[in-house]
């Protein structure tokens, strides 16, 4: 028997962090693909520490359900799931290159295959561009568009810049968009000033975070001038510099994401016979109907 288990941070103050995680485990749950799926969380229950306990599966794979490398994937989880042969190291990335370990948790005598976060993926930047496609309605968004890539960014994890210009970088080499920008939050260059970096009339504005929140859709609609009140809300496109900003919110609940997790799973051995391509397939088309609505 094998389990996929996602792990994700959760949140007292959101009640929708924990949504995309949910969401996304009832799509590959459909699959068929693994004995058992879980969701487990750092703020919410149920816990990181316990969620193993919860499984008759004796081989696991556990996605988190992170946009970046750092604090929470290398300490925080193997902790809270006790996995004591765990070394940072093992992964031998940069920062973006994490793929996966294999380590037993002994005290449930439990064979686990501890994956890379899913906003490091390469699949994360065909996820990117499909937001793209579902908030402009245009399955070949590009020509005349430019992409703005939003991380938080901070300087407690460089990693966390790194991950957002990794996929700005992968999506500009493919020259389906005329520029291409990484824009933060916290450091430069600053989301507030999206409209300076861009020639294109029309940008697309995509944050690389797991779930709408605060930041999300409060900070980063005010940030960038599409309104002066989120509680006012704001048009998609907004008018703003001259520009056309085409505002997507976070790119975790796009349903390709499941398609992203399923792949963490597969690269580290997992039996998935064909469930990546049918989700795919069914979140592709999903979005397909979303964008037509």
């Amino acid at each position: 028997m094998q389990a996929l288990v996602i792990v994700g941070h959760g949140s007292h103050l959101n009640p929708g962090s924990s949504d995309p995680a949910f969401s996304h485990a009832d799509t590959i749950r459909a699959t068929g693909a693994f004995d058992e799926v879980r969701e487990a969380f750092w703020k919410e229950e149920p816990s990181f520490r316990e969620v193993l306990r919860t499984l008759e599966s004796e081989e696991v794979f556990v996605v988190p359900l992170f946009i970046s490398e750092g604090y929470f994937t290398e300490q925080v989880i193997p902790r809270e799931l006790r996995l004591s042969a765990w070394d940072p190291e093992d992964w031998d990335s940069d920062g973006t290159d994490a793929d996966h370990v294999t380590v037993q948790a002994e005290d449930v005598d439990k064979t686990v295959h501890y994956c890379g976060p899913v906003g490091t993926h390469d699949s994360m930047s065909d996820v990117i561009v499909e937001r793209a496609k579902t908030i402009t309605d245009d399955p070949d968004v590009g020509e005349g568009f430019g992409l703005a890539v939003v991380g938080h960014g901070t300087e407690r994890n460089e990693n966390s810049a790194k991950a957002i210009h990794y996929h700005a970088d992968r999506i500009r080499d493919t020259n389906r968009f005329e520029e291409v920008k990484a824009v933060f939050m916290d450091e430069d260059p600053e989301v507030d000033d999206v409209t300076d970096f861009f020639e294109a009339e029309d940008i697309v504005v995509v944050p690389l975070f797991v779930a709408d929140g605060f930041h999300t859709q409060e900070d980063i609609p005010e940030d960038m001038g599409l309104t002066d009140d989120y509680r006012k809300g704001y048009d998609v496109p907004s008018e703003v510099d001259g520009h056309r900003i085409w505002y997507s919110g976070a790119v975790g609940t796009e349903p390709l994401v499941a398609d992203v997790i399923l792949e963490r799973a597969d690269d580290a051995g997992a039996d998935l016979a064909d469930a990546i391509e049918r989700v795919r397939q069914r979140t592709e088309n999903d979005g397909a109907a979303s964008a037509g609505d």
